[in-house]
This record gives C-alpha cells, sequence and structure tokens, in this order.
C-alpha cells in the first residue's frame, strides 16, 4: 500500500446493538474511527431490509462522524435526495444497480451538493464495469462477501482484484465483508486503505484497541 494513503476505520453500523445505538456510535467516535459504514438494503438487490434516511437523519444528530452511505438498492437514483437530505457525507452506489451513463449524472450531482461519491462492485464483478467511471469518483467499494448479511466469511478471491485497482487507481479503496485482523493485513497489503469491518469491531469487547489494532497494520 502508498505509505502516503493512511489507513481508515469505518465501522458497519449494521453490526452495531440498535437497542443502544447512540451509545454504540458515541463509543465507536471515541474509539478513532474515521467514518461510519452505514448499509442500506431494499430486500430486492440483495435478500434483506435494512435501514432508511429516516435512521441516518437521526444518526446524523450525534456525530461529527462522516456518514458513508452503502446503497445496496435498485435504481439507487429514485432514492439518492433522501439520503442526501437526512445528512450523508459520502454516497455508494453499486456498479451493478446503473449503468455507467446513469452513474456521471448521478456523480456530477453529488459534486455539485459536496457529497463524495463511490462505486461498489460484488466479488464477481469484473473491474471492467467500473473502468469507465474510476475517474469521477471519489472511491472504490470491493465488496469481500456477498452483500445483504453481516458476519459472512471473507472471500480471498478478490485479493487480485484490490491489487490490481491499486495499479490504476491513485483514491480511496475500500473494502467491506469479513474484516478482521488478518483479513485486514490482506486487503491493505494488496492495496485497500479503508476498511469497513462490522461484526470484529462491535463484537469486541475494546472498540479502541480493535481500530487502534487495525489502523497499526502497517
Amino acid at each position: 500500500m502508498p505509505k502516503k494513503l493512511k489507513i481508515k476505520i469505518a465501522p458497519s453500523v449494521l453490526s452495531a446493538d440498535f437497542s443502544c445505538l447512540a451509545r454504540e456510535i458515541h463509543r465507536i467516535e471515541s474509539a478513532g474511527a474515521d467514518m461510519l459504514h452505514i448499509d442500506v438494503m431494499d430486500g430486492n438487490f440483495v435478500p434483506n431490509i435494512t435501514i432508511g434516511p429516516v435512521v441516518i437523519k437521526d444518526i446524523r444528530k450525534i456525530t461529527k462522524l462522516p456518514l458513508d452511505v452503502h446503497l445496496m438498492i435498485k435504481r439507487p437514483e429514485l432514492l439518492i435526495d433522501n439520503f442526501i437530505a437526512a445528512g450523508s457525507d459520502m454516497i455508494t452506489l453499486h456498479i451493478e444497480t446503473i449503468n455507467a451513463s446513469s452513474f456521471r449524472l448521478q456523480a456530477a450531482r453529488l459534486e455539485k451538493k459536496n457529497i463524495k461519491v463511490g462505486i461498489s462492485l460484488n466479488p464477481a464483478t469484473p473491474l471492467s464495469k467500473i473502468k469507465p467511471v474510476l475517474n469521477i469518483v471519489d472511491f472504490v467499494l470491493v465488496m469481500s462477501v456477498y452483500p445483504g448479511f453481516p458476519g459472512q466469511k471473507f472471500m480471498a478471491s478478490v485479493l487480485p482484484k484490490i491489487k490490481h485497482l491499486r495499479a490504476i487507481f491513485k483514491g480511496d479503496i475500500s473494502v467491506d465483508g469479513g474484516i478482521n485482523q488478518d483479513t485486514a493485513r490482506q486487503v491493505v497489503w494488496a492495496g485497500a486503505n479503508v476498511l469497513a469491518a462490522g461484526s470484529y469491531i462491535f463484537k469486541a469487547k475494546n472498540y479502541h484497541k480493535v481500530i487502534r489494532g487495525l489502523k497499526c497494520l502497517t
């Protein structure tokens, strides 16, 4: 990994205890997280339903951390404005749900609103699908599991994809799925610098220790 790109930690809220979400977020913030990764699922693109703009709006009230909103939904262009209004700082769209032409239109709109835009791809999706938009994105999110459920096992088959991506893309590369101390080390060495970790962080007794350990991989 290029030394100029520091490791950033994006705890995935999907793995938090929603019965005390505010407390969980405050703990994560004080433990040194760089942003919050928020998975939005529609029960259509992925076989699960999670949270929407209403919850994100309330999360925005209780933290200054950037909100990295990962839209795992079909026809995201119909709902993007709702997530912007709710307080999202970063919006990630899946290349499997939007074509390059439509993505460019949305990216231009987001740029005008000072919202960072990312493109994500599933494990089986080749890099060729996102190459036409790499010049307009702020970051790329590589899925190391198939999206839809937390706690899945990391797929090492994505490591060559990350390495290839780093060779052609100089921005932030995030990896989401099955991240722990061992798999984090692998993706960082492959070229990633943003770690979206859910269960590994939120199931730990000491958030600060876990986050510090991930940040000190290099």
